[in-house]
């Protein structure tokens, strides 16, 4: 349900300068238009806020007419922030900033706990691996604050919403993100010690065709970085999935030789074959929505996400 409906006329667009009474803004609107941004859902922003979802839905429609402005517009995965509405937000957060810092003063607290909502999106096997000890390390420090790990290995939309901070395959390409390249990891070809004493090692990269292969579904790849044709010509997946963890297990079982990140492969006793001819390399970048930023909660698992990669480089790139 979109905040309007079908009988009210939209807000207008933006075609100049406007005058604006302060007197007609509600600041408490400006929480809901915030979950919002974050969550991209009006239902998950309204568990967030402890409200109903008509609630939520119902104050962005009274701040959106006290603008006079559209704030929010359906989009493909949810419902995402207009330009105006992403400038709007932004500001808001200082609002709800200093609301967190008059509930820590109340509380006696020395130093201020992190508060909200931060929902994180990344590829399954670095999500768990990587993200999720860096998220938890964070939550122990601020027990109030909550965290959402969604994973999946795709591409960011050109306009993102739904999460505040992603950890991306490859480099996204949009205007509203904030990215910084955090780190490279490495894939290579494993097998399981059954499946080579049965069908025994490749021993170059051209026999590599009488193997089957076991890596991602082709036709629902979303991620260029990840297409096998650029890094093995000519070769088609035996058994594929979505899930880099169901790949793993498959080459485990010894269904054929996987093509796998180093840091899942090094936790198993799968063996690394041709490590000379196949080490391929991608990189992993962190991507933040413009007007997350400057969240004290997204800078703290940045921090976080950054020196778990520092500590186990090793892992991801090793020699």
């Amino acid at each position: 349900m979109h905040p309007h409906s079908p009988d009210e006329n939209p807000a207008p667009r933006q075609t100049g300068s406007r005058s604006v009474d302060p007197r007609k803004l509600r600041a408490d609107d400006l929480r809901y238009l915030l979950a919002v941004s974050r969550t991209g859902r009006l239902v998950t922003a309204a568990d967030a806020l402890g409200v109903d979802h008509t609630t939520v839905s119902r104050r962005i429609a009274a701040l959106e007419k006290s603008l006079g402005l559209r704030l929010i517009e359906r989009g493909a995965e949810g419902w995402t922030l207009t330009d105006i509405g992403r400038a709007v937000s932004e500001n808001a957060r200082v609002i709800e900033e200093a609301i967190d810092r008059v509930v820590d003063t109340v509380a006696g607290q020395d130093s201020p706990s992190l508060h909200g909502t931060v929902r994180v999106s990344a590829p399954d096997g670095f999500g768990t691996v990587f993200a999720t000890p860096a998220l938890v390390r964070v939550r122990r420090r601020h027990p109030r604050l909550q965290v959402e790990l969604i994973t999946a290995t795709r591409q960011l939309a050109l306009r993102p919403s739904g999460f505040d901070l992603a950890l991306v395959i490859g480099v996204p390409a949009s205007s509203h993100l904030v990215t910084e390249h955090l780190t490279d990891y490495t894939l290579g070809l494993y097998a399981s010690d059954d499946y080579l004493t049965r069908y025994g090692p490749p021993e170059t990269v051209a026999e590599l065709r009488e193997h089957p292969l076991i890596f991602y579904i082709e036709s629902m790849l979303q991620v260029g970085d990840l297409d096998i044709e650029r890094h093995l010509p000519g070769m088609t997946p035996a058994f594929s999935s979505t899930n880099v963890f169901a790949q793993l297990e498959a080459t485990r079982q010894g269904a054929g030789i996987g093509v796998l990140p180093a840091f899942l492969a090094q936790r198993t006793r799968l063996r690394r074959l041709l490590a000379d001819e196949i080490d391929i390399r991608l990189p992993i970048t962190l991507a933040v929505r413009r007007e997350a930023v400057t969240h004290p909660a997204v800078g703290a698992l940045w921090t976080a996400l950054r020196q778990e990669v520092a500590e186990r480089a090793d892992e991801l790139l090793p020699e």
